[in-house]
């Protein structure tokens, strides 16, 4: 059964929705801590260990210099915890940041809370250095992921 995809998710073009929420790092993240610095890649994946949030957030990882060259920060976030994030790196070799929304509020503001699951769509969104949504994917299936070609494509469109 497919649940009813939340309807209010933030529109491109106007400031992100602003967050603090626990990394791996130990420290919490805060979103607006970025303006001016770099771009932020947002990707809510379902839940960790699973086969596509596995393979999603180690092809991050693999191409990870590719976003740094591209003045990107890469969070991956779900509902799962801190130290359940940190075990699914270490199992991984995963070293990008995954920030906890263990609470959901994060992915409700974002619009992408499956509330009947109760976690995440797969989801990506796209923020520059100004703090502005530039773009923005809900798979329309959780067992799907953007290529990292592709998510890559939408960031050399912001320069």
């Amino acid at each position: 059964m497919t649940s009813a995809r939340p309807q209010a998710q933030p529109a491109v073009g106007q400031t992100a929705p602003d967050f603090s929420l626990p990394s791996t790092s130990g420290t919490p993240m805060t979103l607006s801590s970025w303006r001016g610095r770099k771009n932020v890649l947002l990707a809510f994946f379902p839940l960790a260990f699973t086969s596509v949030c596995s393979r999603e957030m180690c092809e991050f990882y693999e191409d990870i210099d590719q976003f740094a060259a591209a003045e990107t920060e890469v969070f991956g976030i779900s509902v799962d915890s801190s130290p359940t994030h940190r075990e699914f790196q270490f199992k991984n070799g995963i070293r990008t940041e995954m920030l906890s929304d263990f609470k959901r509020e994060v992915s409700r503001r974002y619009g992408v809370l499956d509330e009947e699951n109760f976690f995440s769509h797969r989801s990506y969104f796209l923020i520059d250095k100004a703090g502005v949504l530039r773009w923005m994917h809900v798979e329309a299936d959780d067992g799907q992921m953007r290529e990292v070609r592709d998510i890559l494509e939408q960031i050399r469109k912001l320069a």
